[in-house]
């Protein structure tokens, strides 16, 4: 039996080296909404260990919440963690992670990633298979986290005779 009462994603929770530079990035390369900040989280007891999974003395010094577009909502964390910050985990590590941001103009995205002097890996990337009709393109934030364009506004091959759809950020009701 699934979770109950499953509607799906809320949100994204990642940690970030500088709040000011990600929210200046966020904002301005891919359009989040700021909505509220919480302060400093701080516990004298097991409370990060139990909850979070950290070292007990480790800090949230703040996190701060965005909207982004029709999607999930980002948390984004700063740290001051007391036994240190592995760096950034790949792909291909247990773990390893990107945020895939829907676009309807492959092209016009990635032009204007590059023009804003992003790290853009690569050119667009042609799907095939069930996910025929999609293009997508790798692409890193200044603190080195991988995210995704990705576009397929005729759809994709799986579509033509799957009984559930992926969710569509362009079409959030269907």
């Amino acid at each position: 039996m699934p979770l109950p009462g499953m509607q799906g994603a809320d949100h994204i929770g990642f940690t970030v080296p500088d709040l000011d530079e990600a929210e200046r990035w966020l904002v301005d390369i891919l359009g989040a909404v700021p909505v509220y900040t919480l302060g400093a989280k701080r516990a004298d007891d097991d409370w990060m260990t139990v909850h979070l999974g950290v070292h007990p003395r480790t800090v949230i010094d703040e996190i701060r919440f965005y909207r982004l577009g029709n999607g999930t909502n980002l948390e984004v964390f700063a740290y001051d963690s007391a036994d240190g910050q592995a760096p950034q985990p790949r792909n291909s590590d247990i773990g390893g992670h990107h945020i895939a941001i829907y676009v309807d103009d492959m092209d016009e995205a990635a032009r204007f990633l590059r023009d804003k002097g992003v790290d853009v890996m690569g050119e667009p990337v042609t799907s095939a298979g069930a996910s025929a009709g999609q293009r997508w393109l790798y692409f890193r934030s200044p603190w080195g986290m991988q995210f995704e364009l990705v576009s397929f506004p005729a759809g994709k091959a799986y579509e033509a005779e799957a009984t559930t759809l992926l969710w569509h950020p362009a079409n959030p009701a269907a």
